[in-house]
């Protein structure tokens, strides 16, 4: 597997119903490959996933830490990380 390491792809295989109403993947490989399609994007920390989601248009300007990290296409990775779908 290329883009997305392991950790990536088990959170998002064990954490897609939170953006999706159904699982859109049950494999490592197809969570990779539906990854690359949405051009999902993995960010090093909360200041790089308010930087990508205000330049992709979003309005974050009224939200705290929490509420980012609450949104539904913002999944947060153990190891400090964070990976970024949209739906």
């Amino acid at each position: 597997m290329g883009t997305y390491d392991d950790v990536c792809l088990d959170v998002f295989l064990k954490k897609q119903t939170q953006l999706f109403r159904e699982a859109v993947a049950d494999t490592p490989e197809e969570a990779e490959a539906f990854l690359e399609d949405c051009m999902a994007v993995v960010c090093q920390n909360l200041k790089e996933v308010k930087q990508y989601l205000e330049e992709s248009g979003m309005d974050i300007s009224g939200m705290d830490n929490a509420e980012i990290e609450e949104a539904s296409e913002v999944f947060a990775l153990p190891d400090g990380r964070y990976l970024i779908v949209e739906g």
